[in-house]
């Protein structure tokens, strides 16, 4: 299974996460038995993705809160959009994944679920925190 695949089925699970406001274990065994997903590096990602996000929500959203304009906060934001935006967070700062790809990724998803400004406005979160953090990197 795609990489891309996998986190399209992440955002589908994370998102109905949100939505639900429920993070057991049992709802993401459910979403793997629902959607029917039989490879195990699929399942391990999954449950990593869950397992990874809950694990670091407060500094994931702390570094949201703090790259948002100065009119607005978390529960501004669609459920779609948080969603895509902590996957790509996840996936910068606790998988090494490339921020390029991890944005891509997550801004091709917009694209497909969100209303039209959500690509920009992702991006736009996304860069900000690729920027700070490289600003951090230097301090050290």
């Amino acid at each position: 299974m795609q990489r891309s695949v996998m986190r399209e089925l992440a955002f589908k699970l994370i998102y109905g996460l949100e939505v639900q406001k429920d993070k057991t274990e049992e709802q993401v065994d459910l979403f793997i038995e629902n959607n029917n997903i039989k490879n195990e590096i699929a399942k391990e990602y999954l449950k990593d993705i869950v397992k990874g996000i809950n694990e670091n929500n407060q500094e994931i959203e702390n570094l949201i809160s703090e790259n948002l304009k100065d009119n607005w906060s978390l529960n501004r934001i669609s459920k779609i959009n948080i969603s895509l935006i902590k996957i790509a967070i996840y996936e910068m700062l606790y998988k090494n994944i490339p921020f390029k790809v991890a944005i891509n990724e997550v801004v091709e998803l917009a694209k497909k679920y969100a209303d039209d400004s959500a690509p920009v406005f992702i991006n736009g979160i996304l860069a900000s925190i690729v920027k700070q953090r490289k600003l951090d990197k230097t301090k050290e």
